[in-house]
C-alpha cells in the first residue's frame, strides 16, 4: 500500500514536467479536478450509500461564491475561496435535513431537483450572477498561461491531498465506522442507537466543503463561469462513475476513476468535439462497471492478484481427504 502511494505521488508531482504542451497540462488540471470532486462526492457516497447526482450543484456553487466574492465584494481570490467553501458548507447544512429525509431513488431524484434549481436562479439572476453571459472572474497570479496551469496544478494535487487524508481518517475512526453501518443497514444502525440523521447531516457538509473549494479553485484557474456548465446533472453522473469505477470503498478508488474517466472524456472531447459520443460511451462503461465490477477496479484487480497468488498454506484445508486417509495408513 505504501509503495502504491508512493508512485501515485511520484506521477502526479512529475506530470508538470513531463506534459509535452500547455494543453495536456490543462487537461491534467482537469483530470485532478475531477479526482477531488469524486473524493469529496465518496465523503457521502462511499460511507452512507447514499447517491447523489447534486454535487455538480455544489461545485458549481463553490465556483460562484468564489467568483462573486472577489467581483462584487473586492475579496483577495484565495479569501473569497476560504468563505466561499464556508458559505456552501453552512448552506448544506438546510440542504441535508431536507434531502436526507428521504432514501435511496428519492434522494436520487432530489440531488436532480437542487441542480434545476440552481440552474434556473443562476441563469436568471443576470444583473448578479451574469446570466447566460457568464462571469469573468480575475486571474489570481500575473503568469504566463502555462505557469498558470502548472501553478494551478499543484494547488488541486494539495487539495487532493488533503481530501485523501481526511476520508482515510474519517474511514479509520469510530465516527467512520457508524457510517458504514448506515450504509449496510440504516434501520438496523438506528435500532442499535446510532443517530443516523445526524451522522448523515455532518459527512454531507464536509462533502459539500470540500466539493466547494475544488467549484471555488476551478473558478479561479478557468476564469470564466457558466451556469449552463457549472450546474449540470453530466457532472454528478461522471462523479457517481468515477467513484464506482475506482471503488468507493477504497481510499483511492475515486482517484483512480477520476484519472481513466477524466483522460476519456478529454479524449473524446478532442477527437469528437460536440458529438454526443463520450455520452454514450459514459453510459456503456457505467453499466459495465455496475454488471460486472460492483465494488470497483481497484477491489477487482486485488481479488485477481489474492486469487493467482494464492499459496497452498493459504487453504482452509491443508490436505485431501484422499491424502489424508493415506496417511493415516501410513502410520497404521
Amino acid at each position: 500500500m505504501g509503495t502504491a502511494i508512493a508512485l501515485l505521488a511520484a506521477a502526479i508531482l512529475v506530470f508538470p514536467s513531463v506534459a509535452p504542451n500547455p494543453y495536456i497540462l490543462s487537461s491534467g488540471v482537469l483530470v485532478l479536478n475531477y479526482a477531488v470532486l469524486a473524493t469529496s462526492w465518496n465523503f457521502v457516497g462511499g460511507f452512507t450509500g447514499y447517491i447523489s447526482l447534486g454535487h455538480g450543484a455544489l461545485a458549481g456553487l463553490g465556483g460562484y461564491a468564489t467568483a462573486l466574492l472577489v467581483v462584487k465584494a473586492g475579496l483577495p481570490s484565495f479569501a473569497a475561496l476560504a468563505v466561499a467553501a464556508l458559505l456552501v458548507a453552512a448552506l448544506a447544512v438546510p440542504l441535508g435535513m431536507a434531502a436526507l429525509r428521504v432514501r435511496g431513488a428519492s434522494f436520487v431524484i432530489v440531488s436532480i431537483a437542487l441542480v434545476l434549481i440552481l440552474l434556473l436562479v443562476f441563469q436568471s439572476w443576470a444583473s448578479f450572477t451574469g446570466g447566460s453571459r457568464g462571469l469573468v472572474v480575475p486571474r489570481p497570479f500575473d503568469l504566463s498561461r502555462p505557469e498558470h496551469h502548472r501553478v494551478f496544478y499543484y494547488l488541486f494535487a494539495g487539495l487532493l491531498a488533503i481530501a485523501v487524508l481526511a476520508w482515510w481518517l474519517i474511514d479509520r475512526s469510530r465516527f467512520g465506522l457508524r457510517l458504514k453501518s448506515i450504509r449496510e443497514d440504516e434501520d438496523k444502525a438506528e435500532a442499535l442507537g446510532t443517530p443516523t440523521f445526524a451522522y448523515k447531516l455532518i459527512v454531507f457538509v464536509v462533502s459539500a466543503g470540500f466539493t466547494a473549494l475544488a467549484g471555488g479553485l476551478y473558478a479561479l484557474w478557468f476564469g470564466d463561469l457558466d451556469p449552463v456548465f457549472q450546474f449540470s446533472i453530466l457532472t454528478g453522473s461522471y462523479l457517481v462513475l468515477m467513484a464506482l469505477l475506482g471503488g468507493v470503498r477504497n481510499l483511492f478508488g475515486p482517484v483512480a476513476g477520476a484519472i481513466l474517466v477524466g483522460t476519456a472524456l478529454e479524449y473524446f472531447k478532442v477527437e469528437y468535439g460536440d458529438t454526443p459520443l463520450h455520452l454514450v460511451a459514459t453510459g456503456m462503461l457505467l453499466g459495465l462497471v455496475v454488471l460486472f465490477m460492483p465494488d470497483g477496479v481497484l477491489p477487482a484487480i486485488g481479488d485477481l492478484f489474492k486469487r493467482f497468488g494464492r499459496t497452498r498454506s493459504s487453504s482452509i484445508r491443508e490436505v485431501t481427504a484422499a491424502e489424508l486417509a493415506e496417511q493415516r495408513k501410513a502410520a497404521v
